[in-house]
């Protein structure tokens, strides 16, 4: 079940926060607007100012919060053009543990974060804002 608040804000009454809006280096979710790469965790819980090793790849350790969490589904917003590069060891230690794993443009990431989100998957987003 979800709520609207204002009509601006749609929360998942279990915790399941979905993002408003999203355009290069910019993203805004649950009311709060980010300006660094996030992680969104499968409980809403929300890693800002996100850091990589090697700023324009997704890395196994740079991901490291994920690395045990129970899920669905985990998303990569590979930048607005979708510049960053996401190392095979990362999608395979994912489907290992049986999580789906989607590498879109960030336009794109952000679109089917919120509809997995809505249709009650338990998904995680890292997304890269800007490239």
């Amino acid at each position: 079940m979800r709520i609207n608040i204002n009509k601006r804000i749609e929360v998942d009454i279990f915790g399941v926060i979905l993002i408003e809006k999203y355009g290069f280096g910019h993203i805004r979710v649950n009311g709060k607007d980010y300006h660094r790469d996030i992680i969104i965790l499968p409980d809403g819980k929300i890693i800002d100012n996100w850091w990589r090793k090697e700023g324009h790849r997704f890395q196994l350790e740079d991901l490291k919060t994920l690395l045990n969490m129970k899920m669905q589904y985990l998303v990569l917003g590979t930048g607005y053009f979708g510049i960053v590069k996401v190392d095979r060891e990362v999608i395979e230690y994912f489907k290992s543990k049986g999580i789906n794993v989607i590498v879109k443009n960030s336009r794109e990431a952000v679109k089917e974060y919120n509809s997995l989100v809505k249709k009650g998957y338990k998904t995680a987003l890292a997304i890269h804002l800007t490239c």
